[in-house]
Formats: structure tokens, sequence, C-alpha cells
């Protein structure tokens, strides 16, 4: 894949996600520039390891996801609202000089092969999912269908995108999320998520505690 354009959030963000922003920076109204004068308007998002998105002087991780624009409102002075879908995820090969953006040369990076995973693996991950759901809701005299957050978590038919859509719902730190995405294997990934739940509930329960 040729150099592509970059915009490093301080979110990781999952392939199936959805992505509003709000362009300001001259750098990034360049960058949307760019994109929208070319066939496909594509950009890669990567998560800031260190540093903030505004100003420059960040480090960045070298795994990100293809952000296709599906709809650019003109605010003018270089201002731009812009909807994105997020797709396929890209391993960064080399970045290139910020002139004026970031960019990257990458690679699209899809699963590699590993052990077989089953639905009833996801299954059980998604049902503790639902348990602490209910258990947070207990907590705070909610009443909730916990299971309505999963719902339609596994629509695609596709593993990798279920999982994704249940890391989605669940609230976990960027680290947890970004070890979801550079996860090489569909088997590392629920392995990433299994481990995000359980860290969840831990914290809960440790809260519910004091």
């Amino acid at each position: 894949m040729p150099t592509l354009p970059i915009f490093p959030l301080e979110v990781a963000m999952l392939p199936g996600e959805g992505l509003p922003l709000r362009i300001f920076e001259p750098r990034y109204s360049a960058l949307v520039q760019t994109c929208l004068a070319a066939d496909d308007p594509t950009f890669g998002v990567v998560l800031i390891a260190a540093g903030r998105e505004v100003g420059g002087g960040d480090s960045r991780s070298d795994v990100g996801v293809l952000a296709h624009i599906t709809e650019c409102v003109d605010m003018g002075a270089g201002r731009y609202r812009l909807t994105c879908d997020i797709g396929e995820r890209f391993r960064v090969l080399e970045w290139q000089p910020d002139n004026p953006y970031p960019q990257a040369a990458v690679e699209l990076w899809p699963d590699e092969p590993g052990a077989a995973v089953t639905a009833d693996a996801i299954r059980e991950i998604e049902d503790r999912m639902v348990t602490l759901f209910e258990r947070i809701a207990e907590a705070r005299g909610a009443q909730v269908n916990a299971r309505d957050i999963v719902l339609g978590a596994d629509e695609s038919g596709d593993a990798a995108l279920w999982l994704y859509a249940l890391a989605s719902r669940l609230p976990i730190g960027q680290a947890d999320r970004y070890a979801m995405l550079a996860a090489p294997t569909v088997a590392d990934r629920v392995a990433a998520l299994s481990e995000a739940v359980d860290t969840v509930i831990a914290m809960v329960e440790f809260q519910l505690s004091e």
C-alpha cells in the first residue's frame, strides 16, 4: 500500500466502529482536503502512545485502522465535521516526515492463522459480560436488560468482528482496546477480551467492596 495520511488519536479505534471527527487544526484540514481529492477518501488512524492530538510531538503506535470518510461537512475556515467508518487494520512499515500531516507507509494486516475459535468460546465471554453489566446495574439500583448491551454483536457472522463489537461495548481502557486490535490471531483476540473482562470484573468488585 502506498503512503497513507495518518490521524493519531487518543483512542484505539476498532474495526466496525464509527468515528465522528471535528477538524480544525491546519495540518488535519490539509489531510482532509487530500483525502477528498482522492478516489477513495480514506486515511489511517493510530493510537497515540504518549502526547496529545493537538500540536504534534506525539509518540504513535504501529498498528492502526483505516477510516473511510462517509460524510463531510465543510464548516468554512478550514474546519470540517467528518463521519467515518472504521475498516481494516494495518501495520505501519515506516513513518514518513509530517509534511504537513503525519504519513506512513503501511500494509494491511489481516488476522494470521491460529488456533480454531468456536462460537461457544465467544458466547462464554459474552455471558460473563452480561453478568458484569447486571452486577453494575444492581449496584446502581438501575433497571437494565444487560443482554441488550451485547445484542447484535454477532450479526456479521465473522468471529473477528464479533469480538471487536463486544470489546466496543465493554468499559475498558485504551491499552486493552489496543491489545484487542494488535492481537495477531482471532484466538489471541479471544484471550485478550477474556482478560479485559476479568480486569473490569475485578475493578468493579473492588470498588463495590469499599
